[in-house]
């Protein structure tokens, strides 16, 4: 071997070890990388020793300003004693740093304290003592112009960047307190559907850096942090220590490795990312990792051991990445022992035959596709990943289906190379005529599908235009007879067949003609479910009390114990409030009030947060409403009492208000007092529901607001007559 090729090995090996925390996993991997070289291994280690050693010796100093007080003070004169720069207490810029909090193989990251203009603890990251070489330094620059593109909500963002007085380059981000993903899994002991909808923003994350042309190359779970916002787990993607840049004039130059060397955790890598000498790895290598990262969720561990790769040497750990097929999650559960796959199941909330059958049916294909040896058989994108993971979850058919008979085929020809040789020889002269031409015809029949199918969805898509200009105009008869048209369904997303659908279903509501509106927010709400899991609007409001007005019971069961079901646990605490209104119309049955449980803490929670002008608003009708049906009658009284401003008996919400209070008067046995609050607010929900439908407003109330009380009234008034013996009055 030449001196350059051992120069180049050795820088490889080095940069692998410090890129391992643990002591005994770096000793193990180097014992097997040098592959019996000892004094390869004895010169690694000596690096090693060298580079600890300048951590601490390098005298480089930095500015060491006292620590701020409330007002900023000025800089410390020359004559101050100095600090040596990464020490706790010292400072970098405007920012003195706290401790550290985390390393890589080239960074250091600490726990720093900005002082001006504002005072704010952040994230700082620096470049280690001795590191600063021409590619590292490249490297780094590439991290951090990666974080300063990005603007995501799940994405760590940078705040402000520079180079200390020694020259080594930092930037400065947002500090993301929060735990690993699996950690957090497993401590708030997370259902599996639960960590799908905590996993599907961390794709959406992904996405958004490539589409800034940011290949990440190192996503596991200690790079993905869950931190709590408004009483809701957001994840944040953090250290793009190890990014390439895909797309612009950086793409293929900083960040290209040398031979024989590789970045990232072996884990979680893709196979062509462990190539020696790869330089094409583009954004499927981040779907495979996602895919490692899914399936570590799913059964507490990667697809391979991490321990055994790194003892198995580089050339190993490449081999098997390439050749070797993980199993399949539900697979993996299977070769558990009972106590493991219990212990699991229950981490999950449910049992283990019920875990096993839930990932086999869909969720095993998702991650085979996703850890697939063949980037070109992957998700071709991380949105198609996150797309398929929504489908799911919406109980959609997936895209990563079982493969067909031709591929399990190809597989079956792969093993038998020669014995398939020699039959299609004999068979090709007899087939090749029939195969053309089936194959000819079945493309021709599926071609024409596809015409037929795409031309009805354009004739869909210009009927929901047509539909929103007319009722843009008010031309809502008109519009109606365009929308009842429609005869196909409606498989893509469509902002004016919502707006189309609304106005027509506000226009029939204001007729009362409840049936009709029924149907058209039916289909305002499919079409905005299309759009992955669709916002929670006043559509659904629309529609619980037009079904019910509609005489249609079972419809509105239906609806809400499907919403219960859908927007749980769902991010925005406004659309938790809508969903738990919706579903307390009726009495609850104790299934669904325990399904309903989660929400209904997680309103009480968001209510109590609310300043007392917003929680005297209508936030507080689904909390009281909530008390109520559980049979806590004082407290609902209480919540309800607590917007009681003569100002607002007028409006919808007031009414809404004392009716609960009324129902728990009734509840608690008190008719006299129930019978007087009803006399009293019955004119005013009269007055409001029989009078013109189309004014109103947030204050006094729309329609659907109206609407609701009427329907609490009717079951008042039903309560009460049924305890006085009289006939019970039916909507």
């Amino acid at each position: 071997m030449s001196a350059p090729s051992d120069r180049a090995l050795e820088r490889a090996l080095f940069d692998a070890c410090l890129g391992l925390d643990d002591a005994v996993w770096r000793e193990a991997f180097l014992v097997r990388a040098c592959a019996g070289d000892a004094a390869l291994a004895e010169r690694v280690r000596r690096l090693l020793v060298a580079h600890a050693e300048a951590e601490q010796l390098i005298p480089e100093v930095a500015d060491s300003r006292p620590s701020p007080s409330s007002v900023p003070a000025p800089a410390a004169p020359s004559s101050a004693p100095s600090s040596p720069e990464g020490a706790e207490g010292s400072f970098i810029g405007r920012y003195r740093l706290v401790r550290r909090i985390g390393e890589g193989g080239c960074g250091v990251v600490y726990l720093a304290e900005q002082c001006e203009p504002v005072r704010r603890r952040v994230a700082l990251k620096v470049i280690r003592l001795g590191m600063d070489t021409e590619r590292v330094v490249a490297r780094f620059a590439l991290e951090r112009q990666a974080l300063a593109l990005m603007t995501h909500p799940n994405v760590a963002q940078v705040l402000d960047a520079g180079a200390t007085e020694s020259g080594r380059p930092y930037f400065v981000m947002e500090l993301v307190e929060g735990e690993r993903i699996t950690d957090f899994c497993r401590n708030h002991r997370l259902g599996v559907r639960e960590r799908l909808e905590l996993f599907i923003p961390v794709c959406h994350a992904i996405q958004h850096a490539h589409q800034k042309g940011i290949l990440h190359r190192d996503i596991k779970p200690s790079n993905v942090l869950v931190t709590m916002r408004d009483g809701a787990p957001v994840p944040k993607v953090i250290d793009f220590g190890v990014a390439k840049a895909v797309l612009g004039p950086q793409a293929g130059d900083a960040t290209r490795t040398g031979d024989g060397m590789f970045l990232g955790t072996p884990a979680y890598m893709s196979p062509e990312q462990a190539e020696p000498g790869r330089i094409d790895v583009d954004t499927r290598s981040d779907v495979y990792s996602l895919g490692a990262l899914l399936h570590e969720l799913l059964v507490d561990r990667p697809p391979f051991d991490a321990r055994r790769l790194l003892e198995a040497g580089l050339d190993e750990l490449r081999r098997t990445l390439r050749e070797v097929d993980p199993l399949l999650p539900s697979r993996v559960l299977r070769a558990l022992a009972p106590d493991e796959l219990a212990r699991i199941a229950g981490a999950r909330r449910c049992d283990p035959p019920a875990l096993i059958k839930f990932l086999k049916r869909d969720l095993d294909w998702v991650v085979l596709r996703a850890l697939e040896k063949d980037r070109a058989r992957r998700y071709a994108t991380v949105n198609g990943l996150a797309l398929d993971l929504a489908r799911h979850l919406r109980d959609g058919p997936v895209e990563a289906r079982p493969a067909g008979g031709v591929y399990r085929l190809r597989k079956l020809v792969r093993r038998n190379r020669v014995l398939f040789a020699a039959g299609a020889a004999v068979a090709l002269a007899l087939m090749a005529g029939l195969g053309v031409s089936t194959w000819l015809f079945v493309r021709e029949r599926a071609a024409l599908r596809e015409q037929t199918a795409l031309r009805r969805q354009a004739e869909t898509a210009e009927r929901l235009t047509r539909a929103a200009f007319l009722s843009r105009e008010g031309a809502f008869e008109a519009a109606a007879r365009v929308l009842d048209g429609i005869d196909a369904p409606i498989t893509q997303p469509s902002f004016d067949g919502v707006l189309a659908n609304r106005a027509v279903g506000d226009w029939l509501a204001a007729q009362r003609r409840w049936p009709e509106a029924a149907a058209r927010f039916a289909a305002a709400l499919e079409l905005g479910r299309l759009d992955i899991l669709g916002p929670v609007t006043v559509d659904h409001q629309c529609y619980a009390v037009a079904s019910i007005l509609a005489g249609d019971d079972a419809a509105y069961q239906r609806f809400r114990a499907r919403s219960a079901e859908r927007f749980f646990p769902a991010n925005n605490s406004d659309a938790v409030a809508r969903v738990l209104k919706t579903s307390l119309l009726r009495p609850l049955t104790p299934a669904l009030r325990e399904r309903l449980v989660p929400l209904g803490k997680r309103t009480e929670f968001w209510f109590s947060s609310l300043n007392p002008r917003l929680a005297s608003g209508w936030a507080v009708v689904p909390v009281s409403l909530w008390r109520y049906r559980g049979g806590d009658y004082p407290e609902a009284r209480r919540l309800a009492l607590v917007s009681d401003d003569p100002a607002d008996v007028a409006g919808a919400r007031g009414a809404t208000l004392r009716l609960i209070v009324a129902l728990c008067d009734l509840g608690e046995g008190r008719r006299a007092e129930a019978a007087a609050r009803l006399e009293a607010v019955r004119p005013v929900i009269a007055a409001g529901f029989e009078g013109d439908l189309t004014k109103g407003d947030a204050r006094d109330g729309h329609w659907y607001d109206w609407a609701y009380a009427h329907i609490l009234m009717l079951e008042a008034e039903t309560l009460l007559a049924a305890d006085s013996g009289a006939a019970p009055k039916k909507i």
